[in-house]
């Protein structure tokens, strides 16, 4: 798939799963070391966004925005998936003060070679926001094809929010 970064061309491993379609299967791993599947997810909505560097200003602000609006929903599983480390992840946190977003790695590119999302010429996964319903399913999805600009926050929290009592 391509992308942009910058206005330069990128392309990813593949293509990225469809709407309805089941989620891949994927590790990522948690600041705690453990492996994080697909199967710990299922039974509950999970949103799932994707950044290709925590360290960066946009993917920063995606996490902070989205870290916001964890508490308003629950049984919902609220994730970051970066390629950066667990101790990267762990300093940002720290730094920004970011406690109730969960991140993990995926150091490893599982998660994006699953997805379709792995960029091999830089080593990252592309910017995408993910939802999955309780039945192992891709219920939405948002591939930024600049990568440089945010995700629509918004429709993505109102995905949620209509089908948090569901």
């Amino acid at each position: 798939m391509e992308i942009t970064r910058h206005g330069e061309k990128q392309e990813t491993n593949g293509n990225v799963p469809a709407l309805g379609h089941k989620v891949p299967d994927f590790a990522v791993t948690t600041a705690e070391g453990t492996k994080l599947t697909a199967a710990d997810l299922k039974g509950e909505y999970t949103l799932i966004s994707v950044v290709p560097d925590i360290n960066t200003r946009v993917c920063s602000i995606s996490t902070k925005t989205f870290n916001k609006s964890v508490d308003e929903f629950k049984n919902v599983h609220f994730l970051t998936v970066s390629t950066n480390t667990n101790k990267e992840q762990e300093d940002w946190c720290a730094a920004e003060g970011v406690k109730s977003m969960k991140l993990v790695s995926d150091a490893d590119h599982n998660f994006g070679d699953a997805f379709g999302l792995y960029v091999p010429s830089n080593g990252t996964d592309a910017r995408s926001v993910w939802i999955l319903n309780p039945d192992d399913e891709i219920a939405y999805r948002e591939v930024i094809t600049e990568q440089t600009e945010e995700p629509d926050y918004s429709a993505a929290l109102a995905y949620l929010e209509a089908h948090q009592n569901a």
